[in-house]
């Protein structure tokens, strides 16, 4: 399978929730509940652990993928990644790769392609 990079950069070939639809696969849907209840102090349960990528417009969509603010602004500026918005980098994505540096520098590289 190719990278399907996310509007923000990260990669949805290397989520939990992508890799457990992907394969149908009830047991990751339960491990990856598990760890980011933990790791989010959130109570996720496996039926919520769906998800076909935030660049497609399923409705199979992790929750907080649903709330993004990111996603939403790439979709509604029909950017194919923030890479390819005329106003790359603003401040949402700033404060985002502080928490993820690997989407940063993949959206720098795409971005220096272009």
């Amino acid at each position: 399978m190719s990278e399907m990079i996310s509007i923000c950069g990260l990669l949805c070939n290397e989520c939990g929730a992508f890799i457990a639809t992907s394969n149908n696969s009830d047991e990751k849907r339960a491990e990856v509940a598990e760890l980011w209840s933990q790791q989010y102090n959130q109570n996720i349960k496996p039926e919520d652990i769906n998800c076909d990528g935030c660049i497609l417009d399923g409705e199979r969509l992790f929750v907080h993928c649903k709330a993004c603010k990111i996603r939403k602004c790439g979709k509604e500026k029909a950017v194919e990644n923030c890479a390819h918005c005329d106003e790359y980098a603003c401040e949402k994505l700033g404060e985002f790769f502080k928490k993820a540096p690997d989407a940063g520098r993949r959206l720098n590289e795409i971005r220096s392609k272009l």
